[in-house]
């Protein structure tokens, strides 16, 4: 095992000194680096009457300044002449910074005018980058349609990280006229991260898409194949005496809502409707030009759109996305992702903070008695909020945030009327603090996270930990131009709590300390905290010509994030490797294509190797804007340590699997999508095949309709079913599964104007999974598949209809030794939202909100569509109708 880790970290020395190599041959001018002379706009500030935003540029202030015009293709014929040119002009006061942009066109009837919502960027558009820190890291983005539809982003990592969710108070109007169409912006200076020198540079960047040829042209080339975006900006000069301008905003809101639902006789708390009325406090308070304080009071995320169903039966939990608008806006800030790479497949999901702990469903639930009745909440009460965030100018980058959510309680009635309440979430204080700081030009950054949860438990939910600490520490350095990269992090975690708690974390799936044949693991029943450490190094290079990224990433056996982060599995020490070649000149078919390869090597902490795979792939978009990707992976060694829940190390079968997707020309009003994959194992072990398809049609401007079935097959021969025991031995039953699964995601979006719209979303949802054949592993580690275990005979197992259990004779001498349950299930499911969005003013608005949504467990043999009719058309729907009001007072 010393030897594979040794290999490792030599190959990272190796590339390092290859890296070296590299840097002497920029300073002897071979690295191709193509140096491109930064652009500079001189701006001047309004000294009589401002404009006024109607997308005209006919106001006097106008024609004080010069504009600024030689846009130059950045896309799909870098560096040559766009079809058409743009010019900007740009002004600002003492409250303001103004940008007029015009973009000539010959044919101005040919405009694209799409409609959508808030950061919807469709058809023709301008795009303002604007670094005000100048810290050649992050940039606030300003985006215009031709249509009007407003889109912003705050714009991070040097341009990989771009957050959709930043929604700052700004003015637009875009007009079309006789010369092309005209866009005239007002942005609030206090929108914007600044210093207070007495006359400042920031960067900036100007693009603009042509939407009828798919194509961008920018004010300041950025050669495509070179790393970075807001290091490669040109300059804004001539902005002298601004005064930063202190944020303070205040946005009440009012929720009322109706759910309804089916009535269950005898059930108190489902007499077939409840009526809410409820509010609450966000709030932004600019302690700093540079730092924020944002709070939140008895927050409602009503409005947001629900989770999509999925199901898994490798006992691990399911990552979804943050989509509450709180937690999403700055999210980059807080991130710590703890082995993200280019390669994949390295857990990349895994974060020490993951938001969706804050208010998520109660632990707990209560135990009935006969006759009883219980009414539990569904997510935890939030009982406040804050965020305290920023970046100055002097290149530190904090984020502090802090909740408290309440204790919940399930109310229970009897028969009688009695009432009781049992505990089953405690008050819970959340805490994240994150620190950057860059250096050496911008060029290197440092960093830290410490997160904390603390509990006050009742003894019945003393199983949870009592206190949860995690921290790290991260960095990364860039040279030679920023092609080249040195990064990492190292995390360490601390849980507290009863005996019962830790130890239930020790025999966790994503810990199984109690697996029987890892030597080097042992449950430890009086332990009362559990301490472990993780980390990911890596180097690599972005650029022209062969780009790569190699790096060794591990989690100790006794690593746990999961109580304010998301972890998904410890014991682990993966090596991964991604090169890629990627040619962006159009060429032949291609506007660009790339290809790729990588390979991943995993072992656990006893020595013993779990996956080896091989992957390439390539994708490519081509010159009538259709895109296509194809990749193939073989898997030569495969071993689960999970698969028997505690049970000793599985072996799987050599898989191969290929993937193939496609997509049509995006800007047509009828575009289709395609994606299939399929896996197949050595003597059809397990298998896959899923396909998806979609379909999206837009009429006109402002409507857009898709539909996206997706089919997947699920086959193994060893899928878990259950662990029992016989005398003094353990059986590990599995069986063979077929496990067919189909949804629909149904999407609809009228837009009566950019800031009025309408939006549906959809999805029906089956999973049905059949078992047969079942079997008990006898040698998990045999070579031949059909030694790995026994399947019972006809005359060793029976199906007992009355307790719906299988029954075990295996010696075959008429008494039942053991018995499990029918795992055959079908699980249904259909959510759906209707959502009415209406900025009445910039920075308020009015939701009105309509959701269905039905679960239900179908009938395993009977089919899919079926399950679908009988679980969802044949069942009543429970409904939520929901009012909300938000108005933002700027102080």
């Amino acid at each position: 095992m010393k030897s594979r880790i040794c290999c490792a970290i030599l190959l990272l020395f190796g590339l390092g000194a290859f890296a070296q190599d590299a840097e002497e041959n920029k300073k002897q001018g071979e690295n191709g680096v193509t140096l491109i002379p930064r652009r500079i706009y001189t701006t001047q500030k309004i000294t009589g009457e401002a404009p006024k935003i109607d997308g005209l540029l006919n106001d006097a202030a106008w024609k004080t300044v010069d504009w600024g015009n030689d846009f130059i293709q950045w896309t799909p014929d870098e560096g040559e002449a766009p079809s058409y040119q743009t010019k900007f002009k740009i002004l600002y006061d003492d409250k303001n910074i103004y940008f007029g942009v015009l973009s000539l066109d010959d044919e101005p009837d040919k405009i694209v005018k799409r409609l959508s919502r808030r950061d919807g960027f469709e058809g023709d558009w301008i795009e303002i980058n604007i670094d005000s820190y100048h810290d050649l890291r992050t940039a606030f983005s300003f985006n215009l349609s031709a249509a009007g539809v407003k889109g912003d982003e705050f714009i991070s990592n040097d341009g990989q990280n771009w957050d959709e969710s930043w929604n700052p108070i700004w003015y637009a109007k875009a007009q079309v006229t006789p010369e092309g169409w005209v866009a005239e912006i007002r942005i609030p200076l206090s929108q914007l991260r600044f210093g207070n020198a007495e006359e400042q540079v920031w960067g900036l960047q100007v693009m603009r898409r042509f939407f009828r040829n798919e194509e961008r042209s920018t004010w300041q080339l950025i050669p495509r194949e070179e790393n970075g975006w807001v290091s490669k900006f040109g300059e804004l000069h001539g902005l002298k005496d601004l005064v930063p301008q202190k944020q303070l905003e205040i946005q009440p809101y009012m929720v009322a809502s109706l759910d309804t639902y089916e009535k269950e006789e005898g059930n108190p708390f489902r007499d077939g409707s409840d009526y809410t009325l409820s509010g609450g406090i966000d709030g932004k308070v600019g302690v700093t030009n540079d730092l924020t304080l944002d709070f939140t009071i008895n927050p409602d995320f009503g409005q947001v759109e629900a989770d999509p169903s999925r199901i898994a039966l490798d006992g691990f939990q399911i990552f979804f996305e943050e989509r509450r608008p709180f937690f999403v806006e700055n999210k980059n800030i807080f991130d710590y992702r703890l082995s993200s790479s280019e390669a994949g497949n390295t857990f990349g999901f895994d974060n020490l903070f993951y938001s969706r702990r804050i208010g998520r469903s109660p632990h707990g639930s209560p135990d009935l008695n006969d006759g009883e009745f219980a009414d539990t909440p569904d997510n935890t009460t939030i009982l406040g909020a804050a965020k305290f965030s920023g970046k100055t100018k002097d290149g530190w980058s904090i984020g502090v945030l802090e909740s408290v959510t309440a204790s919940e309680k399930s109310e229970i009635e009897d028969e009688n009327g009695n009432r009781r309440e049992v505990e089953v979430e405690p008050l819970t204080n959340y805490l994240v603090a994150r620190l950057q700081k860059d250096f050496n030009d911008r060029n290197s950054y440092i960093g830290g996270i410490i997160t904390a949860t603390n509990r006050n438990l009742p003894e019945n939910l003393e199983y949870l930990h009592k206190s949860a600490y995690t921290g790290g520490l991260d960095f990364k350095h860039r040279w030679n131009d920023r092609s080249w990269y040195v990064g990492g992090d190292v995390v360490f975690s601390q849980v507290r709590g009863t005996t019962e708690a830790i130890t239930r974390t020790q025999q966790a799936n994503e810990h199984n300390f109690d697996r029987v044949d890892a030597s080097y693991l042992d449950v430890d029943p009086n332990a009362t905290d559990l301490v472990g450490t993780g980390g990911n190094l890596q180097l690599g290079r972005i650029g022209k010509g062969i780009i790569f990224e190699s790096g060794f990433t591990w989690r100790s056996p006794k690593l746990e994030l999961n109580d304010i982060g998301f972890q998904r599995l410890a014991d682990d020490l993966r090596h991964y490797t991604w090169a890629g070649y990627r040619i962006t000149k159009p060429f032949s078919i291609f506007r660009r294509i790339q290809f790729n390869y990588n390979h991943w090597f995993a072992w656990d902490y006893g020595g013993n190797i779990k996956r080896v795979q091989w992957n390439t792939n390539t994708n490519m978009t081509f010159k009538n804007n259709w895109n296509a990707g194809t990749g193939f992976n073989y898997k030569p060694t495969l071993y689960n340590n999970t698969a028997l829940r505690g049970g000793p190390r599985l072996k799987l079968n050599p898989a191969f699997s290929q993937w193939l997707w496609f997509n049509t020309d995006r800007r047509k009003k009828v575009y289709f999508n395609g994606f299939m994959n399929y896996e197949v194992a050595k003597q059809s072990a397990f298998g896959y095949l899923g396909v998806e398809a979609g379909v999206t049609y837009q009429p006109i401007n402002a409507l857009k309709l898709s539909v996206f079935p997706e089919y997947g097959k699920f086959t193994d021969k060893l899928q878990y079913v259950e662990n029992v025991s016989h005398g003094d031995q353990t059986r590990y039953v599995n069986g063979d599964i077929s496990q067919e699964t189909l949804s629909v995601s149904l999407r609809l979006s009228y837009n009566i104007n950019p800031d009025l719209t309408l939006q549906y979303w959809g999805q029906p949802f089956v999973s049905r999974g059949r078992y047969t054949d079942f079997k008990y592993v006898t040698d998990a580690t045999a070579a031949d598949f059909y030694d790995r275990f026994h399947q019972y005979t006809d005359q060793q197992i029976a199906f007992d209809t009355d307790s719906e259990q299988y029954e075990i004779d295996e010696n075959n001498d008429g008494e039942v030794d053991y018995s499990f349950g029918d795992p055959n299930f079908s699980f249904v499911q259909f959510r759906s939202n209707l959502v009415l969005r209406w900025e009445y003013i910039p920075g308020s608005e009015a939701y009105f909100v309509w959701s269905q949504g039905v679960t239900g467990s179908g009938d395993p043999m009977a089919s899919l569509g079926n399950n679908l009719d009988t679980q969802i058309l044949g069942q009543t729907l429970n409904n939520t109708f929901l009012v909300k009001l938000t108005y933002r007072f700027i102080l």
